[in-house]
């Protein structure tokens, strides 16, 4: 090559004829030669093998798709069966192409990946959780196509993408901890602002089986290039119930310790015949005598004897001592 900063013409030549056969060879550079153990790599091309078989992603889908039918339950009286398909790759366009134009779309920042994930959600089911949740039949549905949601619906979808980004979160956390935040919504997958039709973006599918109507899916998609910084962690072959028997377990004690118990502060106890209270008439005096402490009582089992008094005014008990063969 000549020392001069430009090329001659006889290099440029050759630079494009290299090109030009790079071209040509580049037709069988996906077959495996059979006397060779080994396949030709092309430089630019995307190598999809870098997060592996997708192993972590699914049972972070699966953990997702369990923690998701607490956030149905409220609209539609129960909690559905939400099923996680396994993650496809795409380009964006190609999604953009199958899927309808008017769609409920929620995008959210992944601080730690310093990307975006988005969350698409079809009107139909939209439509048909509105109904269940005010009481509709979940099998009607609006026909024609609709320009824009009603604020009814927005609010609707408002309570679902909070509640399921809140389960992403949950299901992100074994793996490693991930913050969502800059919620923004659209509805119109021509005007996202998410990534290039050209990038390519790994598509999460989720399939709810509702009662007397047939399934519903959403979609939360991930682009490729979020995630290969954490390629070798989704590789990895992580637990597939640590997380959820966790949590199972927390929301299992929480739900426990929620529970409203009736508890009675009881003064004393009268016996009178049958005779007497059935002559027990309206501004009638029962004269009552209080001896010793009073009883404590949870669901009629007396826990603890207390006493009586004021607090600031206001009457309270106070618990002087447990009664441990009563609990």
């Amino acid at each position: 090559m000549s020392t001069s900063s430009k090329l001659s013409k006889n290099e440029v030549d050759a630079l494009i004829s290299g090109l030009d056969e790079g071209d040509n060879s580049a037709v069988g550079s996906e077959s495996i030669s059979s006397d060779k153990k080994i396949r030709d790599f092309q430089f630019g091309s995307d190598d999809l093998s870098l997060l592996g078989d997708y192993y972590a992603l699914r049972v972070i889908n699966e953990r997702f798709a369990r923690f998701s039918r607490t956030v149905f339950q409220p609209m539609l009286r129960l909690q559905p069966r939400v099923t996680a398909l396994n993650p496809t790759v795409k380009t964006f366009e190609d999604y953009s192409f199958s899927s309808e134009s008017f769609m409920s779309l929620t995008l959210a920042r992944i601080e730690f990946l310093r990307g975006n994930l988005m969350m698409v959600i079809s009107p139909d089911l939209i439509s048909k959780l509105t109904n269940a949740y005010y009481g509709g039949n979940l099998g009607l549905m609006k026909g024609g196509r609709r320009p824009e949601f009603t604020s009814t619906e927005t609010r609707i979808i408002e309570i679902i993408t909070e509640g399921l980004i809140e389960s992403l979160d949950v299901a992100w956390s074994e793996l490693i901890k991930l913050e969502f935040s800059d919620i923004s919504r659209e509805e119109n997958l021509q005007f996202v602002s998410f990534v290039e039709d050209s990038e390519q973006v790994i598509c999460c599918s989720f399939e709810i089986q509702l009662p007397g109507t047939e399934a519903a899916a959403f979609d939360v998609l991930y682009p490729l290039q979020t995630l290969k910084p954490i390629a070798a962690q989704l590789r990895s072959r992580m637990q597939s119930d640590s997380v959820g028997s966790l949590s199972w377990t927390e929301r299992l004690q929480n739900a426990v310790f929620n529970v409203p118990l009736s508890c009675t502060a009881r003064l004393t106890t009268v016996e009178k015949s049958m005779a007497k209270i059935l002559s027990y008439k309206n501004d009638d005096i029962l004269p009552i005598t209080i001896n010793g402490p009073l009883d404590f009582v949870v669901e009629d089992r007396e826990l603890f004897d207390a006493e009586l008094g004021d607090v600031g005014g206001t009457l309270a008990i106070s618990l002087l001592k447990e009664n441990v063969s009563k609990r």
